[in-house]
C-alpha cells in the first residue's frame, strides 16, 4: 500500500488522475474551510471526496454547463484528468476539467476573408 492510499484525506488529489481520465457528474457545492481559507468544493453524485476549485476549474465548469451559478451545476457531466500547471515556479500535478466526450464545440473553419492578417 502507498502512503497516498493509506491517507486519502476529504478532497481529490492530482495524484489519483495521473494519467487517467473519469466521466463525474455534478451534485453539489459547498463553501468550505480548507487550510486557511474558506473555497468552493464541487462534489460529485455518488462520490464522497470534493474537488477543491481553483477559477480555472470553475471556470470551465462554467464554460460546459453554460451556466456560472454553481447551484445550477446539479447533474452536468464533467471528465477529470491529470495535468500539470505553474506553481511558484515549478511544474506541478494538477486535477483539470474537461468536456465529456464529443460533448465539445467544434471550432470554426475560418475562410481566408476571415483571417485578420
Amino acid at each position: 500500500m502507498k502512503v497516498g492510499e493509506a491517507f486519502t484525506g476529504t478532497y481529490l488529489k492530482a495524484e489519483q488522475f495521473a494519467d487517467k481520465r473519469a466521466l463525474v457528474t455534478c451534485d453539489h457545492v459547498k463553501m468550505e474551510k480548507v487550510g486557511e481559507d474558506t473555497k468552493p468544493v464541487l462534489y460529485f453524485a455518488g462520490k464522497d471526496m470534493g474537488l477543491v476549485l481553483n477559477k480555472t476549474n470553475a471556470n470551465m465548469i462554467a464554460e460546459i454547463a453554460g451556466d456560472d451559478e454553481m447551484d445550477n451545476w446539479k447533474g452536468v457531466q464533467v471528465v477529470l484528468h491529470g495535468a500539470t500547471t505553474d506553481f511558484q515556479g515549478k511544474r506541478v500535478p494538477c486535477i483539470r476539467v474537461d468536456y465529456p466526450k464529443d460533448a465539445k464545440p467544434k471550432p470554426k473553419d475560418l475562410t481566408a476573408e476571415d483571417i485578420p492578417f
